[in-house]
């Protein structure tokens, strides 16, 4: 067992920190990701101006170049020299300038040792073909940039040399290194910031739902007071709040429940203990006579059928309490069935000495189960009778009160106390609880009555009567065609 509860602990454990993981790795590549877009798009953008800025500035000055050279009849190491020494260029950090052979005729190369020599470079290639050509590279290593541009040099159609211009440039190479180092500090600040913040978020966010877990662990112990405290406004909140709303119905229903088992225990208890005292008399007495045994015999039966009908009350309640019915609602005339019912009360109330008035109306016509209809006004008129006093009298009536259905049951007895009145419709609830017992009463009636009448969509009240005794009022809807006939 002890081994179950800790690989349970251990499980649980592991899935709290899985979660906190997966919160963090998500927000952790999220960053990431942001941060490398961050430091990898302006180096590029800016990166991409710089090489069009270089391509622009070589290829002209090239064009330059050439254009001054085309004009010679042919291209010597004199002749360039006087050409170049004449133009204004914007200096680069080296210069060649060869015939149609590739021989270098200029170079700004002080040393001069690669005068005469062939220029083996693919971009002179590329210009003694006909064609400008140009490469800019960034050296992250070096932090510059190394340009190169060529271009032919055109006499009458023909090519005559080409122009080769390479520029080194540190400068620029030093405000792309400082822009990339100023985004890496503020990236790294950010990402510890990040950190930070994910690591909070993420251990608040599991130290909630934790408690969340623990809580339905108390709760599905059987502690149903537990209340979650509710910390801000958010879903978590929101959910913490419904977990306390819920634990407080469950915590309500555990009460009724276990109420609801103590009293039904008591009220079988009493017609069982009855019962076996009864039978224990006759199987130790040896010389009871004819006529005491058939009196306990009779009291035997009348307490099993008082444990029958306690029985069927409580099988009667646990069916209206799951919602579980094989009735089916229909139009049914409550008139009708309020007579069939008090017909069967008139032995009772002969019996009791108790009178019952009727005053039934017409078109009182509703959508409802007739066996439910009948238990409301069985019970109420029964505990009218049982309840009265000896001459009194029993008030039913019925009519069509605007859109419902109005049956009301007065009695001339006792009276319900006020401080009784919110409690008559609870289970194993009575008023004066020595003469329930000596009538037989079991305290449920009432609830299946309310119970009865919430399930075919009525509502029941109970008040005082002017004079003496008690009156329970039951109002139904009329049925649809009902009401509008009397409209």
């Amino acid at each position: 067992m002890w081994g179950t509860i800790s690989a349970r602990d251990e499980k649980k454990r592991r899935r709290g920190l899985s979660l906190r993981f997966k919160i963090a790795a998500v927000f952790t590549l999220f960053t990431a990701a942001l941060l490398l877009g961050v430091n990898t798009y302006p180096i590029m953008t800016s990166r991409d101006m710089v090489y069009a800025t270089k391509k622009t500035a070589l290829q002209s000055q090239g064009s330059v170049v050439s254009s001054s050279l085309s004009a010679l009849e042919e291209l010597t190491a004199d002749s360039v020299s006087r050409v170049m020494e004449l133009l204004d260029v914007t200096p680069v950090t080296r210069m060649l300038v060869t015939d149609g052979a590739g021989r270098i005729l200029y170079d700004t190369d002080r040393s001069g040792s690669n005068l005469g020599r062939y220029a083996l470079l693919s971009g002179v290639a590329s210009a003694l073909e006909g064609n400008a050509w140009f490469t800019c590279a960034y050296s992250y290593a070096d932090g510059a940039f190394a340009s190169r541009s060529a271009t032919p040099v055109m006499a009458g159609g023909t090519v005559t040399g080409a122009v080769y211009l390479y520029d080194y440039d540190t400068e620029q190479g030093d405000i792309i290194a400082g822009l990339r180092d100023n985004l890496f500090n503020m990236s790294l600040l950010f990402a510890v910031a990040c950190f930070l913040i994910i690591a909070v978020l993420s251990a608040t966010m599991t130290r909630r739902i934790k408690r969340l877990t623990a809580a339905v662990e108390v709760v599905r112990g059987g502690d149903y007071s537990y209340r979650i405290p509710v910390e801000g406004r958010d879903e978590l909140a929101e959910l913490s709040d419904e977990f306390n709303v819920l634990t407080g119905r469950l915590e309500d229903t555990e009460e009724a429940r276990r109420r609801f088992v103590s009293d039904a225990s008591h009220e079988l208890r009493t017609p069982l203990a009855a019962i076996r005292l009864l039978s224990d008399s006759i199987t130790q007495s040896g010389d009871m006579d004819a006529d005491t045994m058939r009196e306990f015999a009779q009291d035997i039966g009348s307490e099993a059928e008082r444990l029958q009908r306690i029985t069927e009350k409580l099988m009667t309640l646990t069916r209206l309490d799951a919602g579980v019915s094989n009735r089916q609602r229909e139009s049914v005339d409550m008139k009708d069935v309020a007579e069939r019912t008090l017909h069967l009360l008139q032995p009772l109330a002969a019996a009791q000495n108790v009178t019952i008035v009727t005053a039934f109306g017409e078109g009182c016509v509703v959508s409802a189960s007739a066996d439910d209809l009948y238990q409301i006004i069985f019970n109420l008129a029964e505990n009218a009778v049982k309840y009265n006093i000896p001459g009194g009298s029993v008030t039913i009536s019925l009519k069509a009160a605007g859109s419902k259905a109005l049956l009301t049951v007065a009695d001339t007895g006792i009276g319900i106390p006020e401080a009784d009145r919110e409690h008559v419709f609870d289970r194993f609830y009575r008023v004066d609880k020595a003469r329930s017992r000596a009538s037989g009463g079991s305290g449920l009636g009432l609830a299946i009555v309310r119970d009865a009448v919430a399930a075919n969509g009525g509502e029941i009240w109970v008040a005082p009567r002017a004079e003496r005794g008690t009156v329970f009022s039951v109002a139904f809807p009329l049925c649809q065609t009902e009401k509008e006939g009397r409209t």
